[in-house]
């Protein structure tokens, strides 16, 4: 799941930047109502998190034009505007959820959990393929009832794999998923996830196919 945080006070950001990553979320963080507008039009966000008093562009305007353009992605606005008229503009405009500062980060963890679950899987069910389960909310990756131990950047590739299950992901879907602006993820290193997550997949009757030239099929494996 990748989040776009777009907030301008730089202590609050980092600190939400380095929450939502502790918890396996990749994260891009902009700090004006500008790049913000420009980000959504070149990259695909499960959730944005937004502050509305944004130099350059009020967060407002952001909301705006991001749903006159037809996006559907899930919207939390993150501000200390806490007047009834704000909020009711706010959600008019589309927003999904509203929340004011100062805040609860528990709470803050939990609306993002909740926008998530009714966002692009459309459920709070488990992802399944075989005996391999995986829950997006949880965090949380099962061989049958046995828990399956995955770093972060393990987790976020199943998770695509697992939500294309028995179609082929190419290598820019991959990338495009688990990369964060602060970091740089080579081809290569996703060779090694993959074939990290093969082994630790193998148990559960479930399999990662390479399609030459194509990409990645995660399948229940089939019987010889």
């Amino acid at each position: 799941m990748r989040i776009l945080i777009v907030e301008d006070d730089a202590v609050l950001a980092n600190g939400l930047v380095r929450t939502f990553k502790q918890a396996s979320y990749a994260v891009d963080h902009v700090s004006n109502g500008a790049q913000a507008d420009l980000m959504l039009q070149e990259s695909v966000y499960d959730l944005v998190i937004l502050d509305l008093g944004l130099p350059k562009m009020d967060g407002m305007e952001v909301l705006k034009k991001l749903r006159q353009k037809g996006s559907k992605v899930a919207v939390l606005i993150l501000t200390a505007r806490d007047a009834i008229e704000s909020r009711v503009k706010g959600l008019d405009l589309g927003a999904d959820d509203y929340l004011t500062k100062p805040f609860n980060l528990d709470e803050l963890e939990a609306r993002v959990r909740a926008l998530i679950r009714r966002g692009q899987l459309g459920s709070n069910l488990p992802l399944h393929c075989a005996k391999l389960s995986l829950s997006v909310v949880d965090k949380t990756a099962m061989n049958g009832e046995i828990p399956m131990p995955l770093s972060a950047r393990e987790f976020g590739l199943l998770e695509v794999l697992m939500t294309r299950a028995n179609k082929v992901v190419n290598k820019e879907q991959l990338l495009e998923a688990l990369v964060n602006w602060d970091t740089e993820i080579s081809d290569n290193a996703i060779e090694v996830y993959i074939h990290r997550l093969r082994k630790k997949i193998e148990p559960s009757g479930a399999r990662i196919r390479t399609i030459r030239g194509l990409g990645y099929l995660l399948e229940a494996q089939k019987d010889d």
